[in-house]
C-alpha cells in the first residue's frame, strides 16, 4: 500500500502537513462546536478528540512513505 501511495507522488512530507492540518483542525472543530447553542461540552469534546485521532495514522504514514523515499 505505501510503495503504490509513494508511486501515485504522496511524498512523506504530504503526510506530515496531514497531521499537523489534523491537530488544528481538531482544535478548530471544537471551538466551533462549543460556540453553537445546544451542543453540550461533551459532544465538543468528541469532535475534537474524534478529528485529533487522524494526527498519529498521517505521521505514521510518514514514516512508512520516508522509508519508501530511501529505497
Amino acid at each position: 500500500m505505501i510503495e503504490k501511495l509513494s508511486e501515485y507522488g504522496l511524498k512523506s512530507e504530504h503526510a506530515y502537513a496531514g497531521g499537523f492540518a489534523s491537530i488544528a483542525l481538531s482544535f478548530v472543530a471544537y471551538f466551533i462546536s462549543r460556540a453553537r447553542k445546544g451542543d453540550s461540552k461533551a459532544q465538543s469534546d468528541r469532535w475534537g478528540i474524534f478529528i485529533g485521532h487522524w494526527a498519529p495514522t498521517f505521521f505514521a504514514l510518514g514514516v512508512a512513505l520516508k522509508l519508501e523515499e530511501k529505497k
